[in-house]
């Protein structure tokens, strides 16, 4: 049986209700608030048991910022909204809608905690 690749991310906050506000006004979508084992965590809607799913997470130890992993958010066909509410929401567009063919279109921003974020799109 083959498995994702990936099943879980989380990016890493120091302020939870400020990066959640603008990952919910970037993607216009809500986050679930959740607290587990010592951190606190505001989850991506997604399919469960059929995707792959995500938190912001905010934990003594971890801290947010550039030189990570690099997660790529599914915006599918909203690439050009996503990356306009980028900066009215305090953040900063790296890389623009960027054609990755036969794969699609991916833009890199930049939130106001310092992570670098891919969003992707195969239209």
């Amino acid at each position: 049986m083959k498995n994702n690749a990936v099943n879980w991310f989380e990016i890493f906050v120091s302020n939870m209700t400020q990066a959640q506000t603008f990952y919910e006004t970037i993607l216009d979508e809500k986050l679930t608030l959740a607290e587990m084992e010592g951190c606190s965590m505001a989850i991506f809607p997604f399919a469960e048991n059929a995707g792959v799913g995500g938190a912001l997470t905010q934990m003594e130890g971890h801290k947010p910022g550039a030189g990570g992993t690099l997660v790529y958010l599914n915006v599918e066909g909203k690439l050009d909204a996503v990356l306009g509410r980028v900066p009215a929401a305090g953040g900063k567009v790296v890389k623009g809608r960027t054609d990755i063919s036969p794969h699609g279109y991916i833009g890199l921003f930049e939130d106001q905690e310092g992570n670098i974020v891919g969003l992707h799109s195969m239209k």
